[in-house]
C-alpha cells in the first residue's frame, strides 16, 4: 500500500514537472499566476518574449505594472480581477505596455484558480494580436472606402442622368432667348426679361457642368498644362473673391510637373475649394494654396502625382460630416449661402483626371484638401490658344437626334452666316455626305442607332480626312476616351462659344 502511495506522488510529481515545462516552453502565449493580490508568483517563456520582462525582473510585482497610465488610473486591473473572481472568467482586448515602454493590442483571458471555496490565485493567459488587429482596421477602412464609392458611384450615374436631359433643356432655352434678343432691340422691357432668363440659364448651366463633373460624366478637353502657370492665371480671380478679412498665400513649386486636365475643369476647381475655404473662416484667416511634385508608393496608386492643395486656419471638418463632405448638394452653410456641389465638383474632377482627392482637418485649426494629379510626360504646347471668332460662310451637316435642340443649334449657325443641313442620326449623316457640299461636320456625342456621334466622326476621318468635325454633348461616358483626338463643344453652348469652336477647326 505504501508502495503504491509512493508511485503515486511520483506520477504527479512527474505530471507537475511535464505540465510545469510544457507552460515555461511556450513562446507564442504569455501563460503565468497571480496570488489573489494581484502579484506575479510564476512566468514563462512566452511572457518574457511578449511582455519584455525577466522572471528575476516581474515576480513579486503587481501585474497593473501591464496597463496603460490612464487604465491603472480608472481602476481597471482591479476590476479585471473581481469579474473573474465573481463571474468565473474575465475577457477582453485592449492595449497593454511592455518593459521598453511600447504598446501593444492583447487578447487576455484570467480565471479564478480555487481550492475547494478558497480562491488561490489566477491564471492569466495574454496574447500579442496587434498584428491581426491592424489587418482587421485595414480591412475595415477598406470596406469603408468600397462602401463610400459605390455611394458615389450610384449618386453619380443618377446625376449624370438628369444633368444630361437639363442641359438639352437649356441649349433650347439659351438658343431661343439669342433669336428673341435680335428681334426686341427697341423694347428695354423685353431686353431686360430676356437678360434675366439669360442670366439665370447661365447659373443653371454651371450647376449642371459642376453635377457632371462629379459624376465623371462631362465633356472635357484635356491639355497638357503647367501647373504653375495655371494657377498664376487665375490668381487674380481668387485674390478678389476671399474678401478683406482673408489673406491668401502661394507656395507654389515652378517645377511642379505638367499634367493632362481639362483647364476650365482645373480652374474651377481651385475657386471652389478657395470659396469653401473662405467660407470656412468667418472671421478672417489664412489660406494657402501649395503645388507639390510627389511620389506615391501605395499599391492602388504608385506613381508621380502633382498634389495641389488649399489649406485654411478655419474651423475644420467635424468627424460626423467627413464622410458627407463630397455629397452632391450637401452642405453646412446657411440657406442661400452654397448650393452643395462645390466640393462634389473637385472630387469628380480630380477622379475623371486619373488622381485622387486627400482631406485633412482639426476641429479649430483648420483643413487641407489636396488633388493628386498623376504627371505626364506629353509635351507642353506653346501654341496661343485664342482664335478670334467672326463670320462664317459655306454649308454645316448638323446630327442631332433631338428636333428642338437641333432647331436651335441651327438658328445659330445660320445666324453666324452658315448654310445648315440637319439629318437625326449618323446614317443619314453619311448618306447627306455622299452628296457633296459639306464643308463641316457638327454632330451630337449621344445619339440612337448603330454609330453615335464619335463613331461617326472617327469613320469620317478615316474616309474623308480633310472634313472638318466639331462634337457637341451635355455628356457622354463615350466623350472621356476622346482625349483629344476631336474637338469638343460642352452644351449649353453660346452664339460666340459655337463661332470660336469653329474658327479653331483645322481647315
Amino acid at each position: 500500500m505504501f508502495g503504491k502511495d509512493k508511485q503515486r506522488q511520483r506520477d504527479l510529481f512527474e505530471s507537475e514537472r511535464s505540465f510545469r515545462l510544457l507552460v515555461e516552453g511556450v513562446a507564442d502565449y504569455a501563460l503565468y499566476m497571480l496570488d489573489p493580490g494581484g502579484i506575479v508568483t510564476s512566468w514563462n517563456i512566452g511572457a518574457q518574449r511578449i511582455k519584455g520582462y525577466s522572471p528575476d525582473e516581474i515576480l513579486g510585482r503587481h501585474f497593473s505594472n501591464f496597463y496603460t497610465d490612464v487604465d491603472r488610473a480608472n481602476g481597471k486591473p482591479a476590476r479585471a480581477l473581481r469579474i473573474a473572481e465573481e463571474q468565473g472568467r474575465y475577457e477582453e482586448e485592449g492595449w497593454r505596455v511592455r518593459k521598453n515602454g511600447t504598446f501593444f493590442w492583447a487578447s487576455v483571458v484570467i480565471d479564478p484558480i480555487r481550492e475547494g471555496e478558497e480562491l488561490v490565485g489566477f491564471a492569466k493567459i495574454t496574447r500579442d494580436i496587434t498584428e491581426r488587429r491592424e489587418a482587421e482596421l485595414k480591412l475595415a477602412q477598406m470596406q469603408a472606402q468600397l462602401a463610400e464609392s459605390q455611394k458615389l458611384d450610384a449618386l453619380g450615374q443618377l446625376t449624370g442622368g438628369v444633368a444630361h436631359d437639363f442641359n438639352n433643356l437649356l441649349m433650347i432655352i439659351s438658343g431661343s432667348v439669342h433669336t428673341l434678343k435680335k428681334g426686341i432691340e427697341d423694347d428695354p422691357r423685353r431686353q431686360r426679361a430676356l437678360i434675366a432668363i439669360e442670366a439665370a440659364t447661365r447659373r443653371g448651366a454651371a450647376l449642371t457642368s459642376q453635377l457632371l463633373t462629379f459624376a465623371r460624366r462631362q465633356s472635357v478637353n484635356p491639355e497638357p498644362v503647367n501647373v504653375a502657370e495655371r494657377i498664376d492665371a487665375v490668381r487674380d480671380v481668387l485674390d478678389t473673391g476671399v474678401g478683406g478679412a482673408v489673406t491668401l498665400q502661394f507656395d507654389v513649386d515652378r517645377g511642379a510637373w505638367p499634367v493632362i486636365v481639362d483647364v476650365a475643369e482645373l480652374e474651377t476647381a481651385l475657386v471652389n475649394l478657395v470659396i469653401n475655404a473662405r467660407d470656412a473662416m468667418p472671421t478672417g484667416g489664412v489660406i494657402t494654396i501649395a503645388a507639390r511634385n510627389q511620389t506615391l508608393d501605395e499599391e492602388t496608386r504608385a506613381g508621380d502625382y502633382v498634389a495641389i492643395s488649399v489649406e485654411d486656419t478655419g474651423v475644420g471638418i467635424a468627424p460626423d460630416v467627413m464622410s458627407r463632405i463630397f455629397d452632391p448638394f450637401f452642405t453646412t452653410k446657411p440657406v442661400g449661402k452654397g448650393t452643395g456641389l462645390g466640393l462634389s465638383q473637385v472630387h469628380g474632377f480630380a477622379h475623371q483626371a486619373g488622381g485622387t482627392i486627400r482631406v485633412s482637418s482639426e476641429i479649430g485649426k483648420g483643413t487641407k484638401i489636396a488633388i493628386l494629379l498623376p504627371r505626364t510626360d506629353v509635351a507642353l504646347s506653346t501654341e496661343n490658344a485664342h482664335v478670334a471668332a467672326g463670320g462664317g460662310s459655306g454649308t454645316v451637316l448638323l446630327v442631332d437626334d433631338n428636333p428642338d435642340v437641333a432647331s436651335v443649334s441651327a438658328s445659330l449657325l445660320e445666324q453666324l452666316g452658315y448654310t445648315v443641313r440637319k439629318v437625326a442620326d449618323a446614317e443619314a449623316a453619311l448618306r447627306e455626305i455622299e452628296r457633296d457640299g459639306i464643308d463641316l461636320v457638327f454632330s451630337d456625342i449621344v445619339m440612337p442607332g448603330k454609330m453615335d456621334g464619335l463613331g461617326l466622326a472617327r469613320h469620317l476621318k478615316e474616309t474623308r480626312p480633310g472634313l472638318p468635325i466639331l462634337l457637341a454633348t451635355g455628356y457622354s461616358d463615350a466623350a472621356v476616351n476622346v482625349r483629344g483626338d476631336f474637338p469638343i463643344l460642352r452644351k449649353p453652348y453660346e452664339i460666340h462659344q459655337l463661332s470660336e469652336a469653329i474658327a479653331k477647326l483645322p481647315k
